[in-house]
């Protein structure tokens, strides 16, 4: 780990939100001989986020929640100060989808904005 994002991460990835998950990582890793490093679960079983690694990369999976609106790019960056780049987010005209959170203690402090093309912003420290 560098300190700021996990070992052998880029900085940033590309992050899918889609129903169909299973079918995405499987397709992934059939496709691109990509390999499934992280998963984590919801409650009734369902994913909620995986991580599959293609070479040097790593493509960011979460599974669409019911009524969760999944229109559009997601990007995840990993930065050194997940605050300031949120709040620098803000002042530039972003609108908030997440303000900077740990929800557990093994989880990335995470905050995520929209910017003025519908982009989501996913920004990480760990």
């Amino acid at each position: 780990m560098t300190g700021w994002k996990p070992a052998n991460y880029p900085s940033v990835s590309p992050y899918l939100i889609c129903e169909n998950a299973e079918t995405i990582i499987a397709f992934l890793e059939r496709v691109f001989d990509g390999a499934l490093v992280r998963r984590f679960d919801r409650p009734d079983g369902s994913l909620m986020h995986a991580e599959v690694r293609i070479d040097d990369s790593i493509v960011m999976i979460g599974g669409g929640a019911a009524g969760h609106q999944s229109a559009g790019p997601h990007i995840h960056v990993y930065v050194r100060d997940a605050q300031a780049v949120y709040d620098r987010a803000m002042q530039n005209g972003a609108q908030s989808v997440q303000t900077p959170t740990r929800k557990r203690d093994d989880d990335d402090f995470r905050g995520g904005f929209r910017d003025a093309a519908g982009t989501r912003w996913w920004v990480a420290t760990q």
